[in-house]
């Protein structure tokens, strides 16, 4: 239950992949599966994923692949099936990152601080990989943003906004809001719209990489969960 002993009015927006979890191998794999079901064969080539949308990067592959973007939708559906085959191997493979539940689990019981998601993933994979750990249970997943809505990472932040007012009633402004992340594209997504924005290094880039972005506060990870909870949710 949460506490009423504060006044906070906060929404902060996890990303999942670097950040929530790490899904090894798994994630690429279901993305080559996906694009051999629509074209017929394997890219012949990969992207960089980190801190893209799944629509980003499946337009980046068909381009590749000198195929019409067109092809996307179809990508998109069969991307969802192949990784709802290897929820196992996410489990078994995959893994949460260090101080991500316990920092999800102390913000949740906090009164007037809401939690979601603005991911790169489409939102059954999302919901997938956060179940494949545990963590969906502390987040507010459909009033969250997803990859499969919007190429451009930016473009999310402003569908969470509305999302919050028309299924939460309630308004958040961009000083209210946090974005926790793993990517440089994570602080242009809070830049772009005005948020706060909160790094850690547990994904492919490093602290030091991080720390020249200039983002708001930077950490190695989310295991101090007293220093978390104080960033995300002071006033």
């Amino acid at each position: 239950m949460k506490s009423r002993s504060t006044t906070t009015h906060r929404l902060i927006l996890w990303d999942i992949d670097g950040t929530l979890v790490r899904g090894d191998m798994v994630g690429a794999d279901a993305f080559e599966l996906a694009i051999e079901r629509v074209l017929g064969t394997r890219p012949r080539a990969r992207v960089v994923f980190s801190g893209k949308t799944d629509r980003q990067i499946v337009e980046e592959l068909l381009l590749l692949e000198e195929s019409d973007v067109d092809h996307a939708p179809a990508v998109l559906w069969h991307l969802e099936h192949e990784l709802a085959r290897c929820v196992d191997r996410i489990a078994a493979e995959g893994s949460p990152c260090p101080g991500g539940e316990a920092a999800l689990h102390s913000l949740a019981a906090i009164d007037g601080v809401e939690q979601t998601v603005l991911t790169g993933n489409i939102a059954p994979n999302a919901r997938l990989k956060l179940a494949a750990f545990g963590l969906d249970q502390y987040l507010d997943l459909e009033a969250g943003a997803y990859g499969g809505e919007h190429s451009d990472r930016r473009e999310l932040l402003p569908l969470v906004w509305q999302r919050q007012h028309e299924l939460r009633g309630i308004e958040y402004r961009p000083d209210d809001t946090w974005i926790v992340g793993d990517t440089p594209r994570d602080l242009e997504c809070a830049r772009a719209g005005g948020a706060r924005c909160l790094l850690v290094a547990s994904g492919r880039y490093d602290f030091a990489e991080l720390q020249e972005l200039g983002a708001d506060f930077v950490l190695n990870d989310l295991r101090e969960t007293d220093v978390v909870v104080g960033v995300l949710a002071s006033a």
